[in-house]
């Protein structure tokens, strides 16, 4: 039961009559447990979230939709990347191009997410898509749905993932384990931390080591990963929690296979076919971030925060990949081949300071953010593509010598530095059962820099300025049963980089109205959530061939998207755990090239079921459990030409687990069916979702 639902419940009563009243720091109360909104969550149900208005507002209190998935539901469903974590979550497609190690490229509301994640409230940097975060060192992640430029800046208006990472907890605890599963995977996994004894320092130390296959067993996938973490209170009101993480993989590119040979053949080749050649494909990516949060608190009303984080990353990458000329064919059969060269040196400065106040004029209770946030991002990227061997798709021969054309199609290094400072100011009104927020920014935005064609020793100047007002409004009304109707309005600005062409794009913009009903009852631990919306960006990017089979950026007018979406999240005490989605989604490009056609890889219509149940004690199966799942996505486009229809796939996920004292042992079963489906078929051939996956784990814990 929920004992405070509202940040401003726990204030005091008036020492006296007529006294000014004094509030406290913006807090949910379960059960008499304050409820961090970065801490860990016991089972599903989050009750509070720190993405929406980086204030710990409830869940229920914030117009606007958002979804957490907690560590707890994570582990059951067994998901090691970021796609399959959002695969039970409702106005996201998780894995709209199949399995990537090399990032992941959800999609919110249609829009691409890949430039729109965010590590602890501070976005991660990279041109082409952001380098995955391992799940097993998030705590949380929260998906924020509709635009957030308000609160983070520049963003596409689909919405906002962050990840929240693990945080010591002032307590002793621990874990490690194995795992093996498909794919020749084999791994082992810790985490464990401490306090000290007068409790003003903690530490956690958190990581994994993997090797493993996909499936195209010739692509590699391991990863050794390692975050340590430690937080000093030296008092009641000043915190600083140190994190960071160091993480090595080898991403290998998923086999794109040309359109004529899979969605249009009577005899299409297999998942597991291989377009490249391990003695020619390799990859090494580094990525390190070292950061902090800070937080003091002035008195009873103030509280000044500063979060920081320094982010590199370093990959060496080439391989082979079917290419966009020709529907990847050569003239005689075979696969028309590129070879991409690639090595990226990147560094990113973040930091968001701001101050929080919490006070009352007269009956009506205000929580005000007042921020400023600076990002710098140096992107230093040597590209080159070149005409390849072909390979014959029935009789591939591997390990012959590799040739190139002589001269590169592509051949270009960007030198570029991106900096955004943003000033903004929220402001969350309470007043009796209403609730209002709204909130202004204003971004500057400025890019220097050139982008040198090496073929011709020519350089252009990527330079360009964008500044931008953005705002967001929101309305409820939180009736005494826990039912909460809400409306809100957002608007998101983006600023698109250079293309290859030379010519500056101008910035994206978009806007929403959404309206939706939220309940959270009181008898029982789940949260249903309803939301309808109408959403449009303007000068939409998107990637098309340049004809020397490479992609360069272009835009097509107007993009409007409409849904309905529903959520229901349940963590019951008889050891039931639930998650159930519905998404409806109406895309059209309005103007340009695609007029009149739906977005790609926008399924119109998607559904999830997520059962997990534990038998309880006093019974005679205590302590084992099992959990199943559905995942339907619908008919989908693979492309913004509308020419390649993609059929809907139902999957079935399952579960087993056992725990007994403090060992658990686990087996989870991904696309239980083996079915075989196509996940996206565009410019660079199709791609299949992977077939059925197994992955055991066996845990001590204390």
């Amino acid at each position: 039961m929920v004992g405070a639902a509202t940040p401003f419940a726990a204030a005091p009563a008036l020492a006296q009559e007529g006294a000014a009243p004094t509030l406290l720091a913006p807090i949910v109360v379960e059960n008499g447990v304050l409820l961090d909104p970065t801490g860990p969550v016991d089972g599903y149900v989050a009750k509070t979230s720190v993405t929406a208005t980086k204030t710990g507002t409830p869940l229920l209190e914030t117009q606007q939709s958002i979804s957490v998935v907690t560590a707890d539901e994570i582990a059951a469903q067994g998901a090691n990347t970021l796609g399959q974590a959002l695969g039970y979550t409702p106005g996201v497609f998780g894995e709209p191009y199949g399995a990537d190690s090399r990032f992941d490229s959800p999609r919110i509301r249609g829009f691409d997410g890949r430039q729109s994640q965010f590590l602890n409230g501070l976005r991660l940097m990279r041109t082409a898509g952001a380098a995955p975060i391992d799940v097993y060192g998030l705590e949380r992640i929260e998906v924020l749905r509709g635009p957030a430029s308000v609160m983070y800046g520049q963003a596409n208006p689909g919405g906002i993932i962050n990840l929240v990472s693990k945080r010591p907890i002032f307590e002793r605890f621990g874990e490690v384990g194995v795992q093996a599963g498909s794919y020749d995977t084999y791994g082992t996994f810790f985490d464990f931390g401490d306090a000290t004894q007068d409790s003003d320092f903690a530490y956690r130390l958190t990581g994994i080591g993997r090797v493993g296959r996909q499936q195209v067993e010739e692509l590699e996938n391991d990863r050794y990963y390692i975050a340590p973490a430690f937080t000093w209170a030296p008092g009641d009101d000043t915190t600083l929690t140190i994190l960071t993480s160091f993480q090595h993989d080898n991403p290998s590119s998923p086999s794109g296979l040309p359109v004529s040979l899979t969605l249009d053949a009577a005899n299409p080749l297999g998942p597991d076919f291989y377009v490249g050649d391990r003695s020619f494909d390799r990859s090494s990516r580094n990525q390190t971030n070292l950061g902090y949060e800070f937080e003091h608190h002035f008195d009873d009303q103030w509280t000044f925060r500063q979060n920081f984080r320094y982010s590199n990353l370093d990959w060496d990458y080439q391989a082979l990949g079917t290419s966009s000329l020709t529907g990847g064919l050569m003239p005689d059969g075979e696969i028309r081949r590129n070879a991409t060269f690639q090595d990226e040196r990147l560094n990113t400065v973040n930091v968001d300071t701001n101050v929080l106040g919490e006070f009352a004029t007269g009956e009506v209770e205000h929580t005000v953010l007042l921020g400023l946030d600076y990002r710098h991002f140096d992107n230093n990227v040597g590209t080159q593509f070149f005409a390849a061997t072909p390979l014959d798709p029935r009789n591939p021969v591997y390990g012959a010598p590799i040739t190139l054309a002589p001269t590169p199609s592509v051949n270009t290094f960007v030198d570029s530095s991106l900096r955004q400072i943003g000033l903004y100011a929220q402001d969350e009104i309470a007043y009796e059962n209403w609730r209002a927020t709204f909130g202004l920014r204003q971004d500057w935005a400025k890019t220097d820099g050139t982008s040198t064609n090496r073929n011709l020793d020519t350089s252009r100047p990527l330079d360009q300025s964008d500044h931008k007002l953005t705002g967001r409004a929101g309305l409820s009304y939180i009736f005494d049963n826990g039912v909460a109707p809400y409306i809100s309005y957002s608007t998101s600005f983006e600023p698109v980089p250079v293309p290859t062409n030379g010519i500056p794009l101008k910035p994206t913009t978009g806007e929403q109205v959404e309206a939706g009903v939220k309940y959270q009852p009181e008898s029982w631990n789940g949260l249903l959530t309803a939301a309808v919306y109408d959403l449009r960006q303007e000068n939409v990017p998107v990637q098309v061939p340049n004809g020397t089979g490479g992609v360069e950026t272009s835009q097509i007018g107007e993009v409007r998207v409409q849904g309905i979406e529903l959520e229901a999240v349940a963590s019951l005490a008889d050891g039931l755990d639930l998650r159930a989605a519905y998404t409806y989604t109406s895309s059209e490009i309005v103007g340009g090239t695609y007029n009149g056609n739906e977005l790609d890889n926008v399924p119109r219509q998607a559904a999830s079921l997520w059962l997990d149940y534990t038998f309880q004690e006093d019974i005679f199966l205590e302590g084992f459990g099992a959990g199943g799942g559905v995942r339907y996505i619908g008919k989908r486009y693979g492309n913004n030409d509308n020419t390649y229809e993609l059929d809907a796939v139902a999957l079935l996920d399952a579960a087993i687990h056992y725990q007994k004292d403090n060992v658990k042992a686990s087996l989870n079963f991904a696309n239980l069916t083996d079915k075989e489906y196509l996940a996206s078929c565009g410019t660079f051939g199709c791609t299949y979702g992977n077939g059925r996956t197994v992955m055991g784990r066996l845990s001590f814990s204390w």
